[in-house]
């Protein structure tokens, strides 16, 4: 690795603002300082760059402190006429070597980024007029030669090829999720329909997305237009079949640049229009506009960006000067640098497919995952089964729950009944866990027994940690046989899965077992074994980020240091991605233990930057850390070592990470999983040795693996997978933390 050799590196941020804009500066920034590069701002976008001056900055460290939870761009953004024109560019090229800045990464869209390459490809054209002119040295021409560029995709819409998330756009799924689930409420109380308009010009990802997650009864999108010429026949009906069904709202979402099969766009205002002749008078329409780009951004924008940020300056401390220009892209929870424009290509390619009207392809183009969610929320619509059996093969499946309460758990159900029936199967509910299933409170579950479980926290069905003994296994082996299940589906943590594993290791003994079994990760603590990403663990992060936004302006008003213990038990996901989001100095993980000598350290730097004028101090504890270090006595060492610097806070946050509503996130996993495995299910149910899997998100793909393998991946003492994919962000977390932490180059 090079590192940055005195040379300047510029940031900027162009076109459209995006939540998480300001995360990725900061992360820019402070990695730039810890590897030798001297960072520079580039206010108010190309024009900044142009006018040069006062736009453009050198930034220290802690210029981009405070700015994690806002909004926006702090860098400022604005549409330059002058960076279009030659001279304009050759002012930008000035302006960077006179800074001897050589290195530029700007966020933006396909149009900011393209044209960053159109600067970095004119560079040396630029550098020998301006040599001409007399405006800069020979010297400086050669100190100069070369222009590094790689560029982050700010963009809500998520509409870039090469990264399988845009900075902003889950950010903007959360405030769209957000306004639903609000107009639901008043749409139900008056049983009013509503049609909501959310931004997408040429890509269908938010209003496919939200639509899912906030349990919708239509969307409309670019790339896949109604596939019926009189389609709003077919709306007007599946609206009706569900108020005849006993929904009292309807709700349809649109994205600005949906359109019909000829091509022709469908307004939000047609819509309403239809909705008021053919189902009722009382249809309103919102639209919600710029709300979607505002806001502080959600933890994974937050993360992400940071995580994309640091991706950034390692790739351009890596780059040659012949390397051409490179996106950063996130694609199977991993950030990898692409060609950027071939990038932009592919995503202008997509647009005039759409043009052209080769929906399939368009749809292809998108991603398995995006064609299987449209699929999916085509069957959750639905008010009746598409799609019924001979009752010959007709199963009879049970749901359940085990382990703590996870939000996104009603979702997997909601998924998972409706999926079943739509096949033609008898869907079971079991009711408080594997103590339900002991006791036989198992009844059977309708259509509309689910309608609103989308977006509702807790469990309806009832949760908890038992797990049945060898003499209670009898008795659950009865109430399987008396209820004819051949088919579970558990959705639930580390209790729910050793529950379910005792059932397939003892199917041998009882034959009542011998039915295929899946375990569908649903935790806030992420530490099931098979999959990468739980259900829950999203909310929890964004409660947990949310609450310690509300900390840090305590602290800073008062000069305070907060202790902040979260959940996780023995995994410390939690508490690494939560120090990410918040921008904590430091996470304590079980993984890693803490020591004295740990705390000593610590110490010595919060006094040191209290010193020098720091106003606040944030340590984030997972809650099993250590056993004698409690949070308690950490508030107690650090207040005493301060002599008076600074007073001590410790707080804990409790089981309010368990509650509220999930996260648009872990509704669309929730939906996604329950319905591929709901599949493995019907395959496996005829089989005379079906087979009993851990469902889970591995490389951001759905995979299956065997039940039996529980105690092999997963460490059955610790309760935690015996590999966890997220310690390796570790070293960008411990980059970031402190100026004053050092910078371990063995570990990146």
């Amino acid at each position: 690795m090079q590192n940055g050799e005195g040379k300047g590196l510029a940031i900027l941020t162009s076109g459209g603002d995006a939540q998480g804009m300001n995360p990725a500066v900061r992360a820019v920034v402070r990695t730039a300082i810890k590897w030798g590069f001297v960072p520079y701002g580039v206010f108010e976008g190309y024009q900044g760059l142009v006018d040069g001056g006062d736009y453009i900055q050198k930034l220290d460290w802690g210029a981009v402190g405070g700015i994690l939870h806002r909004g926006g761009t702090v860098l400022g953004s604005a549409r330059s006429k002058d960076f279009r024109e030659k001279e304009g560019l050759i002012r930008g090229v000035r302006n960077l070597v006179e800074r001897d800045i050589t290195n530029l990464i700007v966020i933006g869209g396909d149009g900011s980024l393209s044209g960053a390459n159109e600067f970095r490809s004119l560079w040396p054209e630029h550098l020998d007029i301006l040599v001409e002119r007399g405006e800069i040295s020979p010297e400086q021409r050669e100190r100069n030669r070369h222009l590094k560029l790689v560029g982050l995709v700010g963009s809500i819409d998520n509409d870039m090829f090469g990264s399988d998330m845009t900075i902003g756009a889950a950010s903007a799924l959360h405030r769209i999720t957000e306004a639903i689930d609000a107009i639901t409420a008043t749409a139900s109380s008056h049983q009013r329909a509503f049609v909501i308009e959310v931004m997408g010009r040429n890509c269908g990802y938010l209003a496919l997305m939200s639509a899912l997650a906030a349990g919708v009864q239509w969307v409309l999108i670019p790339e896949n237009p109604p596939d019926v010429e009189n389609w709003e026949d077919r709306m007007v009906e599946v609206m009706k079949e569900g108020r005849d069904a006993g929904r009292r709202y309807s709700i349809a979402v649109v994205a600005e640049g949906a359109r019909d099969r000829n091509g022709t766009p469908i307004s939000a205002e047609h819509v309403v229009q239809v909705l008021k002749e053919r189902l009722t008078p009382d249809t309103r329409l919102t639209i919600l506009g710029h709300v979607q780009r505002g806001g502080t951004p959600c933890a994974f924008d937050r993360y992400m960006s940071t995580m994309q940020g640091y991706k950034a300056v390692e790739t351009i401390s890596e780059m040659t000067a012949d390397d051409p220009a490179q996106l950063i892209g996130l694609r199977r929870h991993s950030n990898v640098a692409s060609p950027l424009m071939d990038c932009v290509q592919e995503t202008r390619s997509i647009k005039e497919i759409i043009e052209h009207k080769e929906y399939a392809k368009a749809m292809k183009m998108r991603g398995g995952s995006f064609a299987d969610s449209y699929d999916t929320f085509r069957t959750l619509i639905s008010a009746l089964p598409r799609n019924p059996v001979p009752e010959a093969q007709r199963l009879r499946i049970g749901v359940m729950h085990g382990g703590p309460p996870a939000p996104g758990m009603n979702t997997a159900v909601r998924a998972a009944v409706r999926i079943g029936i739509d096949n033609g199967h008898q869907m079971y509910g079991v009711h408080n866990g594997f103590e339900g299933l002991i006791k036989g409170d198992v009844s059977p579950m309708d259509w509309m027994s689910v309608d609103g479980w989308a977006s509702q926290g807790g469990s309806e069905l009832g949760t908890n940690r038992r797990i049945p003994t060898e003499e209670e296994l009898p008795i659950v082996a009865r109430h399987l046989r008396a209820k004819k299940i051949n088919g579970l589906l558990m959705i639930g943590g580390w209790d729910g899965y050793a529950a379910a594993h005792l059932l397939h290791s003892r199917r041998d003994k009882y034959p009542e077992f011998n039915i295929p079994i899946i375990c569908l990760p649903a935790t806030i603590n992420n530490n099931l074994p098979g999959s990468e990403l739980s259900v829950g663990s999203d909310t929890a992060l964004n409660t947990i980020m949310e609450a310690v936004d509300k900390i840090k302006h305590s602290a800073v008003a008062s000069r305070r240091v907060f202790v902040v213990e979260v959940m996780g038990r023995n995994c410390g996901y939690l508490a690494l991605l939560s120090a990410l989001s918040t921008g904590a100095e430091r996470a304590y993980l079980h993984e890693e233990g803490v020591s004295l000598k740990d705390l000593q350290e610590d110490i010595q730097n919060l006094v040191k930057g209290f010193e020098r004028g720091k106003r606040l101090g944030l340590m984030i504890r997972n809650e099993n850390v250590n056993e004698f270090y409690t949070a308690d006595f950490m508030r107690s060492i650090f207040e005493q070592e301060g002599q008076g610097l600074y007073d001590v806070r410790r707080a804990i946050l409790g089981h309010q990470q368990n509650g509220g509503d999930p996260s648009p996130f872990d509704r669309i996993q929730a939906t996604r999983l329950a319905k591929r495995s709901m599949e493995h299910i019907f395959g496996d149910a005829r089989k005379s040795q079906p087979g009993s899997y851990m469902c889970g998100l591995v490389n951001g793909q759905v995979r299956f693996n065997p039940l039996n393998k529980f105690y092999e991946l997963g460490d059955g003492e610790l309760q935690r997978p015996t590999k966890q994919w997220w310690l390796k962000i570790r070293p960008v977390a411990t980059t970031l933390a402190s100026e004053d932490t050092p910078l371990d180059y063995t570990e990146l």
